[in-house]
């Protein structure tokens, strides 16, 4: 009975980071397109910067984000910064949820 829950709890802290990194991911990738000015019109990159936009949970949002630069290319360095920073907060938050969820290592395993 106990092996079973450590097998769900691990599934479970595996399906959490996975989740932490994908969001991670899209917010590193939105922030690169976004950088290297790709055509906003191309459905793949208009995908990744919507999914990047969803995931940045508002808090750093690369309009109204954490930090907003005024400028010369304003847009690119708001995006790097605050996708940045969430990227890290998602593999950050998603690393201490997966430890706290996952069981300890035991002889069974």
């Amino acid at each position: 009975m106990a092996s079973n829950l450590f097998r769900v709890r691990r599934i479970i802290a595996q399906v959490i980071w996975t989740l932490a990194v994908v969001a991670a991911l899209f917010l590193a990738l939105g922030a690169l397109l976004v950088a290297l000015k790709a055509n906003q019109d191309n459905a793949l990159v208009k995908l990744v910067l919507n999914v990047a936009d969803a995931v940045d949970l508002g808090v750093f949002d690369r309009d109204n984000g954490i930090k907003q630069f005024t400028g010369n290319d304003a847009a690119v360095k708001n995006a790097l910064f605050n996708w940045g920073i969430g990227a890290l907060a998602w593999l950050l938050a998603g690393r201490l949820v997966e430890r706290v969820l996952r069981p300890g290592s035991t002889a069974r395993d």
